[in-house]
């Protein structure tokens, strides 16, 4: 749903950046790692001490480098089977460290076994929901459902309400109460998400086998 439409926006606000990064002689790989290693750092510092405003901040700062990295080697002609699988795998990295750095907060300091529970749910439910749609992908399905939500919904959703959950720490009373909001909405969607994956899955390879063993006598 959003990828369909802020992917579109930001990949045209960012041109002109991935534009003088290739100029500066920086490659689509090193802003892939770089881009990694700075959510990482945000989610894995930051979230566990309960510093969910500042880590927000970092982890923006380094989120946009998903859509820099593919702008770049569109614009240099250098689009690669490696840089899509390397941004594909460092992508879920990235997705399960936001969800690991919850899940270390509410186990340690923020002291909620639940919520630290529906955080691990979040993380696991993330890398399958893409793990149904590649598998699907790779046995010759089109897969042909997007879901509830999907990865910018599920960043957008947890990081919103992070960064907004920070601002206790200000002073702004209550508003802390937005990310367990948030990480059951994340939950539930993706387990909302995956069934409609798994279903779509289950119907295009009934109609595919279908179509095969109804082609067979035919061909012969």
């Amino acid at each position: 749903m959003l990828n369909k439409y802020a992917r579109a926006f930001f990949t045209r606000v960012l041109t002109p950046f991935a534009a003088l990064l290739l100029r500066l002689g920086v490659s689509p790989d090193a802003v892939t790692l770089i881009g990694t290693a700075g959510v990482m750092a945000g989610a894995l510092v930051f979230f566990p001490m309960g510093e969910f405003f500042w880590g927000t901040i970092v982890i923006t700062l380094f989120v946009f480098s998903d859509l820099v990295d593919g702008n770049m080697a569109r614009q240099a002609g250098i689009s690669s089977r490696w840089g899509a699988f390397l941004d594909s795998t460092l992508d879920r990295v990235a997705d399960g460290a936001i969800f690991a750095g919850f899940a270390l907060w509410y186990a340690g300091r923020g002291d909620d076994t639940i919520l630290c529970a529906v955080a691990i749910f979040c993380l696991a439910s993330g890398q399958v929901v893409s793990y149904t749609k590649a598998r699907g992908e790779s046995i010759g399905l089109p897969v042909a459902v997007n879901g509830l939500v999907e990865r910018a919904e599920r960043l957008v959703i947890s990081l919103v309400a992070a960064g907004l959950a920070g601002l206790h720490k200000f002073g702004v009373p209550h508003i802390d109460i937005l990310l367990p909001i948030a990480l059951w909405i994340v939950a539930v969607g993706s387990l909302v998400t995956l069934i409609q994956r798994v279903v779509t899955v289950r119907r295009e390879a009934a109609e595919a086998d279908a179509a095969s063993a109804a082609g067979g006598p035919a061909d012969r």
